[in-house]
Parts: structure tokens; C-alpha cells; sequence
């Protein structure tokens, strides 16, 4: 068994994703790196590479990003991580990456290869989130400078409201936005009380009454 399937990254036998990832390196744990933005960029050129001589399509190469990014949380003890999270109340929606945090709440990371229109879909993710969620953080990180500088502009302008910032993974910022993660305490999120109320009659007290 890989160990992206021993540590629940991912799941099954048959996903080519995590068979290209676990081919470009033995083992993630053992890779060197001095910051996080070049353990991205060793990662993804080393993926660049692949694609020279294998035919991959989009949804491989967002699946691989998403597997170097969750991986590079490991390596720096950004934990507990959820992968492909649903949050309660927030309806039709799987966030990539979920980190919950004393602080803030909810903490999403969004991972695109590239943007183009694909930034709208984040945008409303995050903007769902935080009807439930006020505090909660959302960046959408990316490897395309040009397009996430065009988005970090909408977001100043206030066309984009859900986003907190778009991040280049493979760029200073990258780094700066791990640092300020670090200062924040991860756990596991409360359990989810539907309903709270300070009187409840139940199908016993009913019954137990009608028998007096």
C-alpha cells in the first residue's frame, strides 16, 4: 500500500493522481526543502516533467496539485488536515482542504492549477462558508502569477467578497500565508448540536405521563 493510502490522502487503488505523485518522489516525508513555496516548486516541476512524456488531462494535473499542497501541510504539522470537506450547513459544497482552528473556525484552501472563470466557483464557496462561518478564512492558491494578480484586484475592487487573498504557491506570499497559519491553534472541530432549546418533551415524558 502507498502512503498516501496508509495516511488516508488518498483513496483506492486505482488513482492515477496519487500513482504520478508517488512516482516523482519515494517518499514526500524525505524530500529537502527550506521553505514551503520550493517544496511546491520542486514537486511541480518534477510533474512538469512527467507531462513531457504521459498524456495527463486537467482534472489529473488540479487532483496532483492538490496532493503536493496536502502534502506539504504534513511535512509542516499543519494538522489535524480534512481533504475533500463538507461542512455542516453549508450545503452542495466540498471544500479541497480544511483546516478548523480555535481561532477562526473553518479554514479553506481552494486549489487551482489555473484560474480563468474557475475563481467565481471559490468565491461563492467561501462566500457560503461564512454565512455559517463568520470568521473563517478562505484563500484560493494557484500557480498562475498574471491570473491570480487579476483576481487579487477584483477582490480590492470588491467584485470578489468571499476570497480572502489568492495565493501564488510557488511565490514568497506562499510562504508568508504558512507562517500566519502556524500562529493559528488546529483542532478538531465542535460537535454540531442541530437544535438546543431549554424544553424538550419527548415521546417518554408523554407517555409516562398518560400512564399516571
Amino acid at each position: 500500500m502507498s502512503i498516501l493510502n496508509k495516511i488516508g490522502i488518498a483513496v483506492g487503488l486505482t488513482n492515477n493522481a496519487a500513482n504520478i505523485f508517488e512516482g516523482l518522489f519515494e517518499n514526500f516525508t524525505k524530500l529537502k526543502y527550506k521553505k514551503p513555496s520550493e517544496y511546491i516548486t520542486i514537486y511541480w516541476n518534477y510533474y512538469l516533467k512527467y507531462t513531457q512524456k504521459k498524456i495527463v488531462n486537467n482534472n489529473t494535473n488540479g487532483k496532483v496539485f492538490e496532493y503536493i499542497l496536502a502534502t506539504l501541510f504534513i511535512r509542516e504539522n499543519l494538522l489535524p488536515l480534512f481533504l475533500s470537506a463538507k461542512v455542516a450547513f453549508v450545503p452542495n459544497v466540498i471544500y479541497d482542504i480544511l483546516l478548523y482552528t480555535k481561532e477562526k473556525g473553518p479554514v479553506i484552501i481552494s486549489a487551482k492549477t489555473s484560474l480563468r472563470e474557475r475563481y467565481k466557483q471559490a468565491d461563492l464557496e467561501a462566500i457560503a462558508l461564512k454565512y455559517v462561518h463568520r470568521k473563517a478564512l478562505s484563500y484560493l492558491i494557484t500557480l498562475e502569477k498574471s491570473e491570480a494578480n487579476s483576481v487579487k484586484n477584483k477582490i480590492k475592487n470588491g467584485d470578489v467578497i468571499g476570497l480572502d487573498d489568492v495565493i501564488v504557491a510557488t511565490e514568497s506570499e506562499f510562504d508568508d500565508l504558512i507562517v500566519s497559519l502556524r500562529a493559528l491553534e488546529f483542532s478538531d472541530p465542535p460537535t454540531v448540536k442541530v437544535i438546543n432549546a431549554s424544553q424538550i418533551i419527548t415521546k417518554e415524558i408523554i407517555s409516562n405521563l398518560l400512564k399516571k
